[in-house]
């Protein structure tokens, strides 16, 4: 049943005399006045809003973890949301690891006839044979075999049945859904080995880790495996089972790349496993004294897509300089003098973003982990992975003695990367309520249809974004849905459907649309509007836009909603935030103006943009951070026997910061401890380990397990952070005086810094900008 919700337009009445109405929405209206307001911040990070949805739909609405709206309260028409100022899309992680997840298995998927939306919780039934869509409103009829519920294993109660009851299910797929037989897990690792590359020292531990690793790699008994290695030719590597050692196969024409064997290079790995293992063990020595410093990075994956073009798969490319011969080939686009200039954020050449179109076409998807201490212009290599849905790994400055936090970061993201979920041959589909409509897609992929994305392979590591817009209004309903499904087979060739469907309320109101905005996924799509932009048109221009998204808002909200006189920056406390994030946008690497950030940094960060999940976006923008020394148990969680305590947050200014305290950043990725100069002898002794502040050595890179009830606490606060996370993050400790400071200070986003001005400064440029 769906009940009439609550409407909000006595807002602005003073916000008073409001029964009936969530004290939240109360809170989230509260005009904020930006210039007298300091402490902005909750004590906690932030949680997505929650919808204004009756009880009994918010118990079973998608997690915003998953699937979340820019505005969780969909405005009733174009005209109103343009009013608003605010862009409304959609932010997903679709294919996320998750601890419970409902699998049905029968033999009638049940979707609507007409737009084929999937049976979900906010369906209406009309009555115990009829179900009608919630996106079209079409009314179906309801199977016989959805009669039976085989949960309670009762007949007769069609809205009781699991994918009725929950937002995110997963169907196991029939025979309808598959173009050709579910493919095996395929796995072809393509690797450098040019004398540049050995410099690096990355192989041997690529083939430690894999070694370790190779009974977790996901897949079955028909998993198949291949290695190719490159440097100004082509290797292969015959691992066939019955060779007494693995054969290595050379091809030096890399203008006509052709396979040598094709059944023999990619082996089952069960069966050959022993002669993998011995390649695996003598790689590295193999090229140790190489001297060719030229790499044919673009023949080495013609080759890869060739071998793989039989079945598909995901080709794993590890690459530590410029690609120097045969297709593909580049030159050196970066001039330290130029690096403001945003001429080079796109490709040289579309060589590559060719080539991946070819591998969506043939289910390959291509990762790229890039290596280098030198400009290897990611803007044209990051396409390889960008259409073919793969994912990118960066680490400048890689050297396996001079870098070791790189190493380890590496080490890291490696097994995660061996060992994390993958589906393989997937599409993704986004349909939305009648009225609404998708148009602009971010992430890693290839669109296929207006609505359909191809994603050779999907990772649980890597999120989406869309724009959307209000074609029809949307006046007779009360409820807009969005569902997304994922096709995709599983490492253990099974056909899957995962679908997620996301509910919000529709209002008519303005002051029920900023009640319910979502300051964080509104940041999130904005940033992936302003990397699109930079490309596009220039950096200046992206920059400009997101500052005018602060000025619009401020100026929409007060010649429409405040009706309060006051002069000053107000904003709706929902939206408070919002000028802070702004400005942490402007300050990221992606954005930032000045000559201190290389160009494949920036690009990089441009791709981390599109691709990373919100939670891990935002604290990549503002960090979290904490002051440590002084933790207590008041407010503490208790689980499993161990208090965990939750100091509050801390606005990211160093006036915040003091000498003789202990600060704990959480930068997503990595952790900084930093250490003032006059912290207590008993904190740097009973979690470090160390007698004194000058014997903390310069590198350290973990906290001991000292049995202190203060170890115990601090331990007990950063493996509760660190589980709400699918990736290990690396904490460093900063000493008040390293030069590691300096990145600590970096993201203290509240104070000046080189090219950017200071909190304060910015809301004062609004505000010029708004009298303008």
């Amino acid at each position: 049943p769906q009940e009439p919700f609550p409407n909000l337009s006595q807002l602005s009445a003073a916000l008073g005399g409001l029964s009936g109405v969530p004290e939240l929405e109360v809170e989230a209206l509260r005009p904020v006045n930006l210039l007298q307001e300091r402490n902005l911040l909750p004590p906690r990070p932030l949680e997505a809003p929650e919808p204004n949805l009756s009880p009994d739909l918010k118990k079973v609405n998608c997690s915003p973890h998953t699937f979340r709206c820019t505005l969780t309260s969909i405005p009733q028409t174009q005209a109103l949301l343009n009013k608003a100022r605010l862009p409304l899309g959609l932010l997903l992680h679709p294919f996320r690891d998750l601890q419970q997840l409902p699998v049905i298995t029968s033999n009638t998927i049940v979707r609507c006839r007409s737009c084929r939306t999937y049976i979900n919780p906010f369906v209406t039934f009309l009555d115990q044979r009829r179900w009608k869509c919630n996106l079209c409103y079409r009314v179906n009829d309801v199977p016989d075999e959805f009669m039976y519920n085989p949960v309670t294993r009762s007949y007769g109660e069609p809205h009781k049945r699991p994918e009725v009851q929950n937002s995110t299910v997963e169907f196991i797929a029939s025979s309808d859904y598959m173009l050709r037989p579910p493919q095996p897990a395929a796995y072809l690792f393509v690797l450098d080995v040019s004398h540049n590359a050995v410099e690096a020292g990355y192989l041997k531990y690529f083939c430690e880790l894999l070694l370790d690793n190779l009974d977790k790699l996901p897949g079955d008994t028909r998993t198949r495996v291949g290695f190719l290695t490159f440097d100004n030719t082509i290797h292969f590597y015959n691992l066939q089972e019955g060779l007494s050692q693995p054969q290595m196969l050379v091809v030096s024409d890399i203008d006509d790349v052709f396979i040598p064997s094709h059944d023999s290079l990619m082996v089952n790995l069960k069966e050959s496993k022993e002669l993998v293992k011995d390649l695996l063990t003598s790689l590295p020595a193999m090229f140790s004294q190489s001297r060719e410093t030229h790499s044919a990075l673009g023949p080495a994956l013609q080759a890869a897509f060739k071998l793989m073009s039989p079945t598909g798969g995901r080709v794993t490319v590890f690459q530590t300089q410029l690609p120097t011969l045969g297709a593909g080939a580049l030159q050196s686009r970066e001039d330290p003098n130029q690096r403001s200039s945003t001429k080079h954020l796109g490709p040289a050449t579309d060589f590559y973003k060719k080539l991946a179109l070819d591998c969506s076409g043939q289910q390959i998807g291509v990762d790229l982990f890039l290596l280098s201490s030198q400009y290897a212009d990611l803007a044209s290599l990051s396409c390889i992975s960008k259409y073919s849905a793969g994912s990118i790994f960066y680490y400048p400055s890689f050297h396996y003695i001079h870098n070791p936090a790189q190493l380890e970061k590496f080490q890291r993201d490696l097994e995660r990367y061996f060992t994390r979920k993958i589906g393989f041959e997937a599409v993704m589909r986004i349909r939305c309520t009648k009225g609404l409509s998708i148009h602009t897609f971010h992430g890693n992929f290839f669109v296929r249809s207006t609505d359909l994305l191809s994603l050779a392979n999907v990772n649980p590591d890597s999120a989406f974004a869309v724009q959307m817009s209000i074609e029809d209004s949307l006046a007779d309903s009360s409820l807009a849905c969005f569902q997304a499904a994922l096709l995709y087979t599983s490492s253990k060739g099974k056909r899957r459907i995962r679908v997620h469907t996301l509910c919000l309320p529709v209002v008519n109101q303005l002051s029920d649309v900023y009640a319910g905005a979502d300051v964080q996924a509104v940041t999130c799509l904005l940033a992936n509007m302003a990397i699109d932009r930079s490309i596009s048109s220039s950096l200046s221009d992206a920059r400009d836009a997101l500052v005018n998204a602060v000025v619009d808002l401020v100026s929409a909200y007060k010649s429409n909603v405040s009706n309060l006189q006051q002069s000053g920056l107000v904003v709706p406390a929902a939206m408070r935030l919002f000028p802070v994030y702004i400005l942490s946008l402007l300050k990221q690497k992606a954005l930032r103006t000045g000559t201190s950030t290389r160009l494949d940094e920036r690009v990089f960060a441009m791709c981390e943009f599109k691709t990373q999940p919100l939670q891990q976006l935002m604290r990549m923008v503002h960090p979290d951070l904490y002051r440590l020394d002084n933790m207590s148990d008041q407010g503490a969680l208790h689980l499993n026997d161990t208090v965990v305590p939750q100091p509050h947050l801390l606005h990211l200014s160093a006036e915040r910061l003091s000498r003789d305290g202990a600060f704990l950043m959480d930068c997503g990725y990595v952790f900084y401890l930093w250490i003032g100069k006059c912290c207590s002898e008993v904190f740097i002794r009973d979690v470090l380990g160390c007698p004194n502040y000058a014997s903390i050595p310069p590198n350290m890179s973990h906290i001991p397990e000292l049995e202190t009830p203060l170890s115990e606490r601090v331990r007990a606060f950063l493996d509760w952070l660190q589980d709400n996370r699918a990736f290990s993050s690396m904490i460093h400790i900063v000493k008040d005086d390293a030069s590691a400071k300096a990145t600590f200070f970096q993201h203290l986003v509240e104070d000046r810094s080189e090219s950017a001005s200071s909190y304060y400064e910015f809301l004062q440029h609004i505000q010029q900008q708004m009298s303008k």
